[in-house]
């Protein structure tokens, strides 16, 4: 027996407290291990997360890869859809040529929307001459209807303008513009597609009229005039030849067709004259039958802008109708008057009658002789030819809009003929 800090073993209880100690340690081993070993439920979680993280890739992959040809073919689509020119212009990021492009120069009311998804984009409301070539305007429809983003290419650092929707490059911004905005949207006319004022509810875009609230009240006005009147075509559009010329079916009433340039100013300046009793713009001289303001402005129809006249002979003489025409616009420029270029634009007389014919080759030999131009007179002198009626919208023009664009001097009107 062994004494210990005043405690008495015997050799067996000692042998016996180390041999389980011994085992402890073991058995917290082999704890220890079990433990750190993996479950067979674990193992197989683990084995399930690894398949799903790869089916995850496929899926990706499969998306991605049917986005790709999803975007081929929309780019078929739209390649079919739209002209070479636009799908350069919106999806290249191409830039058509200054001064030869559809609307730089339109001047009517209406708006231009997304050549590709159809979206309002600008108004003609807030379009601009700038000089550059391209349609200009001052501001968007709507803030949301174009994005807005840096563009460093060719060297240069602009702001791109690109439609919301259809994701369509458009143009560039730049701060030149005049007020209120001061900013200038040059936009390309390919990425654009014009809608009339007359044609916004055919279109879908009747909740735009209200944008052209001068329009509005006069077409009212006129279908309430021709309801009450029992007139329902006061530009002759039921007349299916559209020929002219020949006396009115009411006394002292004959008709005269000038072309002298843009119309607006033309019908302007007759419509000021005492005897002039109606007139009406549209297109003749061409081969074309009912033309669009469009297709004219193509320079490929043949039509010239014309005015047709009825007027009171007993008033003014087709004559003095002819001298008039003849101060108010230049006859000696060959397809153009003012800023206006193209044959569209040419200065002719389609005389109505023999009679016709005769006075106005006696004018022009008159005003040859005078030598009162310096260059010859390029004017035409055709026989009647079939006249269509232009869109309502050009009907009046300069009564709608006052300061709208004129090449002619329209105080002349009011002076007494030299």
């Amino acid at each position: 027996m062994l004494r210990m800090g005043g405690f008495s073993l015997r050799r067996g209880a000692v042998s016996s407290i180390r041999a389980l100690m011994l085992c402890m340690v073991v058995a917290i081993a082999v704890l220890g291990l079990v433990a750190c070993a993996p479950s067979s439920k674990s193992s197989q979680v683990a084995q399930d997360k690894e398949g799903e993280d790869v089916n995850i890739s496929k899926k990706l992959s499969e998306l991605q890869a049917q986005s790709n040809t999803s975007k081929d073919a929309s780019k078929d689509d739209l390649k079919q859809k739209l002209s070479p020119e636009a799908y350069h212009v919106t999806q290249e990021c191409g830039t058509e040529p200054a001064f030869n492009n559809a609307y730089w120069n339109n001047h009517e009311p209406g708006i231009y929307v997304d050549v590709v998804s159809g979206k309002p984009l600008f108004s003609s409301t807030d379009k601009f001459d700038s000089g550059s070539g391209w349609p200009s305007f001052t501001k968007p429809l709507s803030n949301d209807a174009v994005v807005e983003k840096e563009d460093s290419s060719f060297g240069m650092r602009r702001i791109e303008v690109r439609s919301a929707g259809a994701d369509s490059h458009l143009g560039h911004v730049f701060p030149d513009g005049p007020d209120p905005t001061g900013l200038r949207y040059c936009i390309n006319s390919a990425a654009l597609r014009f809608i009339p004022v007359q044609d916004l509810e055919k279109e879908g875009y009747g909740e735009y009229l209200k944008l052209f609230p001068e329009y509005v009240a006069q077409r009212d006005g006129q279908t309430k005039k021709a309801s009450q009147s029992g007139q329902i075509d006061p530009h002759n559009q039921n007349d299916p030849s559209g020929q002219g010329g020949e006396k009115d079916a009411t006394a002292h009433r004959e008709v005269a067709v000038f072309a002298a340039g843009c119309f607006w100013g033309t019908e302007e300046y007759f419509r000021r004259l005492p005897g002039v009793i109606s007139t009406t713009v549209g297109y003749c001289g061409g081969t074309l039958a009912n033309p669009t303001y469009e297709q004219v402005c193509t320079d490929t129809t043949g039509h010239a802008e014309s005015l047709k006249i009825e007027f009171d002979p007993a008033v003014i003489s087709y004559k003095d109708l002819l001298r008039h025409f003849f101060r108010m616009h230049d006859p000696t420029q060959l397809n153009r008057q003012g800023n206006d270029f193209g044959t569209q634009y040419r200065s002719v007389i389609f005389y109505q009658s023999e009679e016709q014919r005769k006075i106005a080759q006696d004018v022009i030999a008159s005003l040859t002789a005078s030598k009162r131009y310096k260059k010859p007179i390029v004017t035409e002198l055709l026989p009647a030819m079939p006249f269509y009626p232009a869109e309502d919208y050009h009907q009046d023009y300069l009564q709608k809009h006052p300061g709208g664009y004129c090449h002619v001097n329209l105080s002349l009107a009011s002076k007494p003929l030299e």
